[in-house]
């Protein structure tokens, strides 16, 4: 076995590519976008995340790239400071951890740049059907031409076409936690000087803070509420959902959701968290997101996401070409730590895990098996 499709360009997929490669399989990442996808927010890389990007040589850079908040604040849904911390902030955690927080289109780059030379790229393109045959699986492509695989990875997040391909519908995997979130970049007409400020009020919340040298904002706007009939597509219609919800909201909120409409990087979709019996199926894997999503509200799916798609590779490689073993060895060895990291997200509903429980969670596996 040799040729592997990663469905993906995302981190999952991009580390899974670099590693695969190392391992002497021929990779090859086909991604939606035109290219490794701009925007999204900060994202968190903790505990043996961290020793995955010190074995692809990334720690160092990755660290040089991290968010530089010095705090942050909490408002009441009128605005009006309730708290503020100069030890935390609600993305990152404690300042003084050995954890990184970076943005997520920094550390894509920085993945894309280890995986780039041996990796055949297939941007602007899509899976569209799967055919699992004796020797392989035939891929049909948005744009390209069919093509046979030895194995194809699902690394296509939340809403995985390899997972429905290969799976069934989302419905049986798919559990909501109660929520919506979107996330957007914008300039910093706010003047936030490394400072994170956070809006909470009627089932509704805005998050905001500072990136590249205070030039720009992220900003992450959320509200509660049981599953929507929205289309994960209709961007539109999201916004205006956002908009009816969020209008009570004092503050700053009217000037982000002007912000929103122009946006031009807009991600919306549910907090929610992906289960499944089994992450693969004949000779179709999943990893990241798209095998076992923990949400945002664990902080862990970056991390998840490294640790998985290095454990992939490495049973692929032990099992000398016997998918059926490193499929079977690899979830063997990664489940136990997936479902203490989804177990974050509903520990503590509305007030976030407890450190203790980060901790252990993070920690909660051996990269050498």
């Amino acid at each position: 076995m040799k040729t592997v499709l990663i469905s993906g360009a995302s981190v999952a997929g991009l580390t899974l590519a670099h590693w695969l490669r190392r391992r002497g399989f021929a990779p090859t990442v086909v991604e939606r976008a035109p290219g490794v996808r701009p925007g999204g927010q900060a994202i968190d890389v903790r505990g043996v995340a961290l020793d995955v990007l010190d074995r692809m040589d990334l720690l160092a850079p990755a660290r040089e790239a991290r968010t530089r908040l010095r705090g942050m604040s909490m408002l009441d849904g009128d605005g009006n400071e309730l708290w503020r911390s100069t030890e935390m902030t609600l993305s990152g955690g404690r300042l003084d951890s050995g954890d990184i927080e970076l943005l997520r289109e920094d550390l894509t780059q920085l993945l894309y740049g280890r995986a780039r030379d041996g990796v055949e790229y297939l941007f602007d393109d899509s899976v569209t059907a799967l055919v699992q045959e004796p020797h392989g699986v035939r891929i049909d492509f948005e744009r390209g031409r069919s093509r046979t695989f030895d194995l194809v990875v699902g690394a296509d997040g939340l809403r995985s076409t390899v997972r429905r391909l290969a799976f069934g519908a989302e419905g049986p995997f798919f559990r909501p936690l109660g929520g919506y979130v979107a996330v957007f970049s914008t300039e910093n007409f706010l003047d936030l000087d490394d400072w994170q400020v956070w809006l909470q009020g009627g089932g509704a919340s805005t998050c905001v803070y500072p990136v590249r040298h205070n030039t720009e904002l992220r900003v992450t706007l959320g509200f509660t509420a049981e599953p929507l009939a929205l289309d994960h597509r209709d961007t539109e219609r999201q916004k205006a959902e956002l908009a009816a919800r969020l209008s009570a909201l004092g503050g700053d909120t009217p000037r982000l959701l002007k912000a929103m409409w122009q946006a031009p990087d807009f991600y919306f979709d549910a907090m929610a968290q992906i289960h499944l019996d089994r992450w693969s199926d004949g000779r179709v894997g999943l990893v990241g997101d798209a095998g076992y999503c923990p949400s945002p509200l664990s902080g862990q799916g970056t991390s998840l996401a490294l640790v998985g798609a290095y454990v992939l590779a490495d049973e692929l490689g032990r099992a000398a070409g016997d998918h059926r073993t490193a499929l079977r060895r690899y979830e063997e060895r990664l489940r136990p730590f997936v479902e203490l990291n989804q177990a974050l997200a509903t520990e503590n509903p509305g007030q976030g895990a407890a450190e203790e429980s980060i901790e252990r969670a993070k920690n909660a596996v051996r990269l050498d098996g």
